[in-house]
């Protein structure tokens, strides 16, 4: 079979634009996992750099991860104080010894913290952050060890503040995270002679 010159030149144009098509799609393939691949470096390089960030900051120095992630407010004492009145036959008894030696004594009732009852009762216990686990100023030391025996370990955040209160002892727990329950009747906590306020939003990354 004869082509015609104008059926040979139809012919090569076809050829030359399925050329070009093919060229084109493996340009734009490409492209693709060019793009690809610059999303990927930026990923790897992000999660290599919040890795660096731990090492940055150490658990032992009070400075772990997640206090450089989170970042508290101080709230006022006007949002803590609010206990619950004991049941007549279920009241707990603590005692608190300010840093005047001088001993206050309360009924309290089953699931109220000891940063709320001083406040209820207007002792001196901040609270800067919130109640939130997130400074030290609710700092007390529990005078017996047996009853802080009774008491759950503190957690890594809880330690984490501990870490920066002022006279800390090995009996030394966060009054916000002293939940009272019935074993606990006849606590005795004592007062530090004062408190640093550090909380954990100082060492969030600016």
């Amino acid at each position: 079979m004869s082509l015609s010159r104008a059926g040979i030149s139809s012919l090569r144009g076809g050829l030359r634009t399925s050329s070009y098509i093919r060229g084109s799609i493996a340009l734009d393939r490409t492209s693709i996992s060019s793009s690809f691949s610059h999303r990927r470096y930026h990923q790897v390089a992000k999660n290599a750099s919040a890795r660096l960030n731990v090492l940055r900051f150490p658990r032992n120095a009070g400075l772990k991860e997640a206090a450089g992630r989170r970042s508290f407010s101080a709230t006022t004492a006007a949002a803590h104080g609010h206990v619950t009145p004991p049941k007549p036959g279920e009241e707990i008894h603590v005692t608190f010894v300010d840093k005047d030696g001088d001993e206050h004594n309360f009924e309290v009732a089953e699931g109220d913290n000891l940063l709320d009852i001083a406040q209820a009762n207007d002792l001196e216990m901040e609270g800067a952050c919130g109640g939130s686990c997130a400074c030290s100023t609710c700092h007390v030391i529990i005078e017996d060890p047996e009853m802080f025996d009774k008491m759950p370990e503190p957690d890594d955040d809880e330690n984490d503040m501990l870490d920066l209160a002022f006279g800390l002892t090995e009996t030394s727990r966060l009054g916000c995270q002293v939940i009272m329950k019935p074993e606990y009747d006849g606590l005795r906590v004592k007062l530090p002679s004062m408190t640093r306020n550090l909380q954990a939003s100082d060492f969030s990354k600016t």
